[in-house]
């Protein structure tokens, strides 16, 4: 999977099963080596800062419903560690009279890096969606 999403062709998508954006990072990076072949974890990690340029976290809050709970783009690696900024995210804040999560929904304030490329790909977004805000519910 990591070298198909390294051939150079656009739009892979996959599962991984982790508490946050970050963990999934990790969790790539210990499949990889249980695969039994023989690679530094230095080259793993950097197959997978590569590989991958956005995690989106969905869980299933208290109550019942699913809703994306982070959105992280990562943009590299620095030294051993992932480089990572989240986008949006969700914040639960308390259970309803009825046991349902209540929280908001926020943009984290970073620009995302592969802004470029998503207007190349004609997704135009304006400056403000990005700035620093609660969402709402």
């Amino acid at each position: 999977m990591l070298q198909a999403m390294n051939s150079g062709h656009d739009g892979s998508l996959t599962t991984v099963h982790a508490n946050d954006t970050r963990d999934a990072l990790g969790r790539l990076e210990m499949m990889v080596g249980m695969a039994g072949f023989d690679i530094p974890m230095w080259v793993i990690r950097r197959q997978i800062s590569g590989a991958i340029q956005i995690v989106v976290q969905v869980s299933r809050l208290i109550g019942g419903p699913r809703k994306v709970l982070k959105i992280s783009e990562v943009t590299g690696m620095e030294g051993d560690n992932f480089v990572m900024h989240d986008l949006f995210g969700f914040k639960q804040t308390g259970v309803d009279d009825r046991r349902m999560a209540q929280g908001y929904f926020f943009a984290g304030g970073i620009r995302p890096h592969c802004l470029e490329r998503l207007q190349a790909y004609g997704l135009n977004f304006p400056p403000q969606f990005f700035e620093r805000r609660m969402l709402g519910a």
